[in-house]
């Protein structure tokens, strides 16, 4: 097996790398040398007592771990491939409650109840209301003539349909949306010091909603899911807040950071908006998911001692699914590096690699993607980038925190 030309101490969840660039050129020589390459790290320097992981970079293997549930675990370290360093081993525990970080058979069942609020009429009923709102956020922008894509478009419509789905009224997503910005951007110091005391005010607030819904039904997803049934077991008060608390990031932050991403690779790719504005492809969203990839890596831990790739995975061995390196393989995309909205197939992993984790709310985020492309396509079609992108600085989030446009 080759030896890849990696440099010494190189780490491919270092948020210091992400803040900047994307490892591509890194990713590609994994792939062609080494697809699964053990990463050294310091001992405790990712919030785990370990001294690092395996990179598994190729598409085929990180469908193979995410597929095997009863080898690879969720649970054991969470799906989280990095903490803060100064993070406390019950603090990592405590987010075993969450629908990511759990393993079958406790997965399928929380599953089974929070997908009733996902399936195919659910979203079919949000769409004419998520359309219009779409054309009010562009039109909203288009007055303002010039600002920030993220927060003024980016951002509105994933917040808005959750706080549609789950009833949260609409006077609070502002909240939603600093809550979730400040639990996810531990790593980047504009908003680190407020993680932990956002995580506890969203999960008040959610399960507050369980409580009056519990006394007071109402005809919304939070009324049907605190009062759902599986195998004789509710969703408690407890389970619902985290469920809330999952939603508010990976409805939200994901979503946003696909739009973003989308947006800016339509400015490096005029031809592609051109084609976007006369034929509409309805493989936009697929696309733009795949280049933009929201979410670098995810992470599972090994079960028994087991192989991947060639190598020999112990027991306990953490295993990250560099999905961003997955979604350029070359053995399954042609011309992974050309941004191509007619692409079809697109076998992409940017909706979480299949398996029992693949992407509850993947329909809606699709959904989103159109209906907010569509709407700037035909209210807003000379949008222009007025200045560099801001990325975040986030070991496995690939975000965009500011995106300097010209609307008109």
């Amino acid at each position: 097996m080759a030896v890849p030309d990696i440099p010494p101490g190189f780490d491919f969840t270092d948020p210091d790398l992400y803040a900047s660039r994307v490892p591509t050129e890194e990713f590609a020589e994994l792939r062609r040398t080494q697809p699964v390459w053990w990463n050294a790290q310091r001992r405790g320097s990712a919030g785990f007592d370990d001294e690092g992981y395996w990179a598994v970079t190729k598409h085929a293997d990180i469908i193979d771990v995410s597929k095997r549930s009863e080898v690879y675990s969720s649970w054991e370290n969470t799906a989280l491939i990095r903490f803060d360093e100064s993070i406390e081993r019950d603090a990592i525990d405590m987010q075993r409650v969450i629908l990511l970080n759990m393993d079958p058979p406790q997965q399928t069942k929380v599953r089974g109840i929070v997908s009733r609020g996902f399936t195919p009429r659910s979203i079919g009923n949000l769409e004419g209301g998520l359309r219009e709102r779409a054309r009010r956020i562009v039109a909203t922008a288009l007055a303002e003539g010039t600002g920030n894509f993220v927060t003024d478009v980016a951002s509105e419509l994933p917040l808005q349909a959750i706080a549609e789905l789950i009833g949260v009224p609409q006077e609070d997503r502002k909240k939603i949306f600093e809550w979730s910005n400040q639990m996810i951007g531990y790593d980047d110091p504009e908003f680190s010091d407020a993680g932990t005391m956002a995580a506890m005010e969203l999960l008040t607030y959610a399960m507050e909603m369980a409580e009056n819904r519990k006394v007071e039904p109402r005809d919304d997803i939070i009324t049907k899911l605190v009062n759902a049934e599986i195998d004789g077991e509710q969703l408690s008060s407890d389970e619902f807040g985290y469920f809330v608390l999952m939603l508010a990031v990976a409805g939200n932050e994901t979503t946003r950071n696909a739009i973003s991403h989308g947006m800016q690779a339509f400015f490096d790719h005029p031809d592609q908006w051109e084609l976007f504005k006369s034929q509409r492809p309805e493989t936009t969203a697929d696309e733009i998911i795949r280049w933009g990839t929201p979410i670098t890596v995810f992470q599972r831990t090994a079960l028994a001692d087991t192989e991947l790739g060639g190598q020999r995975i112990k027991q306990g061995d953490r295993v990250g699914l560099f999905y961003r390196s997955g979604n350029f393989d070359e053995d399954v995309f042609d011309q992974p590096g050309k941004f191509d909205i007619s692409r079809n197939p697109n076998p992409h992993l940017g909706l979480g690699g299949f398996g029992a984790h693949y992407c509850l709310g993947a329909s809606l985020a699709k959904l989103e993607i159109g209906l907010i492309f569509n709407a700037i396509a035909d209210a807003m079609p000379d949008i222009r980038q007025a200045g560099d992108p801001e990325r975040l600085r986030s070991g496995w989030l690939n975000g965009i925190k500011r995106l300097p446009v010209t609307y008109r």
